[in-house]
């Protein structure tokens, strides 16, 4: 019997109008930027969020909408892409933070940055990452969420895009990635809350 299927892996992609998948290499930086809905919405999901450091802000798509809302008390990221502090290693210094950390982080180090955030906030504080959802796979995350269960996971009902080197118009389909806000508290010890948004 001979096969029914003719096109290629990309081709599911294609034909169902989304990608996940860039015709070239990643971003040498891993800096994809998050579209602005994505922040006020989370806003409105956590509106006790207040003096937020965006430690990877890129070219401040969502630190503009936390200070356009009197919420950002810093933006940086480890390359100065037009907005905030450049050259700003979050990983590799030693910081506190007297509020709430906010930011899509380099996929490949997010869970670092998660940690890190956690370690340098004080109790009661919010950690949130805008992160795919196979964010939740992983043995190493498990072990991770285990030890530091997000409070709330809120996941995107409707596709939002982030966008190689925060090129918007070169990704005007919709994204195959299905997203959602981590969001930490510091302390916190129950079990997660699944909700969704947008």
């Amino acid at each position: 019997m001979g096969k029914d299927w003719t096109g290629n892996k990309k081709s599911t992609f294609v034909t169902l109008g989304a990608s996940n998948h860039s015709d070239g290499e990643r971003e040498e930086n891993d800096y994809y930027a998050t579209e602005p809905l994505a922040g006020e919405e989370l806003l409105k999901l956590e509106p006790s969020l207040g003096n937020i450091w965006e430690c990877a802000c890129g070219g401040g798509h969502l630190a503009d909408v936390f200070a356009k809302n009197g919420k950002l008390g810093s933006a940086t990221d480890l390359i100065y892409r037009g907005y905030g502090v450049g050259d700003c290693d979050f990983l590799e210094q030693e910081w506190s933070w007297e509020g709430d950390i906010v930011t899509n982080p380099p996929y490949k180090y997010a869970r670092e940055f998660v940690v890190k955030a956690l370690d340098i906030i004080p109790e009661g504080r919010k950690v949130c990452m805008f992160l795919k959802l196979t964010f939740l796979e992983g043995k190493a995350r498990k072990k991770m969420f285990e030890k530091i269960p997000p409070k709330l996971v809120y996941v995107t009902s409707s596709r939002l895009n982030c966008a190689k080197s925060g090129d918007f118009e070169a990704c005007a389909k919709a994204s195959a990635a299905a997203y959602a806000w981590f969001v930490w508290e510091k302390g916190y010890k129950g079990d997660t809350i699944l909700k969704w948004f947008n």
